[in-house]
């Protein structure tokens, strides 16, 4: 049998704590863990009324145990938490009558290989929200959903294939400082070391 999955319990109130741990305790799939326990690997389980700012600042402290990859359990759950969670970094999000000890062990193991889960009924409008945000906001200033412009790709990918800036100028007709304020815009917004590790963040990424 595969090694369980670690997972950390966090509530905004102790019953709710208790219940959540009750319910997948037994499970040999999941390990409840301690927060001084915790590593990279672990998977978080948090369980809020309705994900709002006390329910962002508790998904904080889980980070802050080293807690990267949470699932929020939430009493009720509306369009603008989703958009709130996803926009924390949240990998998934589940209503608490739907929170089933299986339900519990698909999702968390579903975020644990990289997925992300959302409720269905409220995955269309969350796909709305981003057609939305691509459309009316970054598409009129040039930004793609990456957060990257389409000089800031260009010159990205020239510099992936070996390219120095005085090459890239001349294939893009830049000038040479273009060039390199374009490479610092990006290094300075990602908080990246040099523009290799902004070639290799935006390759991780997908963003080239």
């Amino acid at each position: 049998m595969p090694e369980p999955i670690c997972v950390h319990i966090k509530a905004s109130d102790p019953l709710s704590q208790a219940g959540l741990g009750a319910s997948i305790r037994h499970r040999p799939e999941l390990r409840v863990v301690e927060e001084s326990t915790v590593d990279g690997r672990t998977v978080g389980l948090l369980a809020v009324e309705r994900v709002d700012a006390a329910a962002l600042q508790l998904l904080r402290t889980m980070r802050v145990s080293r807690v990267e990859r949470v699932v929020i359990v939430a009493s009720s759950l509306d369009e603008e938490g989703v958009v709130a969670a996803a926009e924390a970094g949240v990998a998934g999000l589940l209503r608490r009558v739907e929170a089933t000890p299986d339900r519990l062990v698909q999702v968390v193991t579903s975020v644990c290989r990289g997925a992300g889960v959302v409720p269905p009924d409220l995955l269309g409008r969350l796909l709305k929200q981003v057609a939305s945000l691509q459309h009316h906001v970054l598409a009129p200033r040039g930004i793609g959903l990456s957060g990257l412009t389409s000089r800031e790709t260009d010159v990205l990918r020239l510099v992936a294939t070996g390219h120095g800036t005085q090459e890239i100028a001349q294939k893009l007709a830049y000038s040479e400082r273009t060039v390199k304020n374009t490479l610092h815009d990006v290094t300075s917004r990602f908080h990246l070391r040099n523009r290799s590790h902004a070639v290799a963040y935006a390759i991780r990424e997908g963003f080239i």
